[in-house]
């Protein structure tokens, strides 16, 4: 008696759970999958598009239902799933017709996990977050626009590059104004000099301008000092920094109240 009660036991611990997905076919869990979300019902999306990928697997569907499982992640906050899925995508599926928007969809994910883009409204620190997010996003949209210039996502991608050039420019000024308030005059100008050497058409180059003059000021390099005000008269003449000294720096500039 005891043997069959070991057994019986040993048997449950070896069973499988159940597929609640069983009965239904996979054409009908990709559309309840696809309904699901376009209710934002996102957590239930998954657990269908997970069992269409694997169901499905070689099809074009499953190709399909593996980049709405990545932006499935995407909203529901899971990041790091979402960018794996269209990593593994883009792995698998070089040629496929659907690349363009995995490329898009990658930056977008990237694009918005970064507060660094936007961030400046709620008055948070630029130089409390790494930025590692929107080179990430541009790197993505750059694939985008050189492979597909044609594609429906190329425009919105070439906005958005922008942004995120703007949004790194701003970091290494917030950076460069940091060090400058604490008399690190040689750290200020070097990370003033990176933002007017690699992000030579952001709005911020102005202001890194000013810093790398006053810097180079204050560091006793006069020829330095001028060749950064010369560029900065001839790039901005009306600049309000020509004529603003150290508590134009002070100023919170993101700050728009």
């Amino acid at each position: 008696m005891a043997t069959a009660v070991l057994v019986a036991g040993l048997s449950g611990c070896g069973s499988t759970p159940e597929d609640e997905f069983s009965g239904t076919s996979v054409d009908q869990l990709y559309a309840d999958a696809r309904e699901e979300a376009s209710e934002g019902n996102y957590e239930s999306a998954i657990k269908r598009y997970e069992k269409v990928e694997a169901r499905a697997s070689g099809t074009l569907m499953a190709q399909q239902a593996q980049l709405e499982l990545a932006y499935a992640y995407y909203k529901t906050g899971e990041r790091a799933q979402a960018l794996a899925k269209i990593e593994r995508f883009v792995r698998l599926h070089p040629t496929s017709p659907a690349l363009d928007y995995a490329y898009y969809l990658q930056g977008l994910i990237n694009f918005n996990d970064d507060l660094g883009l936007f961030g400046w409204l709620s008055k948070q620190d630029l130089s409390e977050r790494d930025q590692q997010a929107s080179r990430d996003a541009y790197e993505s949209f750059k694939q985008l626009v050189e492979r597909f210039p044609n594609s429906r996502y190329a425009p919105d991608a070439r906005l958005r590059m922008n942004h995120v050039v703007n949004s790194l420019a701003a970091g290494e000024v917030h950076v460069a104004r940091f060090y400058y308030r604490r008399g690190a005059y040689l750290a200020a100008a070097n990370r003033a000099q990176t933002a007017v050497s690699e992000y030579r058409s952001s709005p911020a180059v102005e202001e890194a301008l000013f810093i790398m003059a006053r810097s180079y000021d204050r560091l006793e390099l006069p020829q330095l000092r001028d060749d950064a005000v010369r560029v900065l008269k001839t790039s901005f003449p009306q600049s309000a920094y020509l004529t603003q000294g150290d508590a134009t720096i002070d100023k919170k500039w993101w700050k728009l109240w």
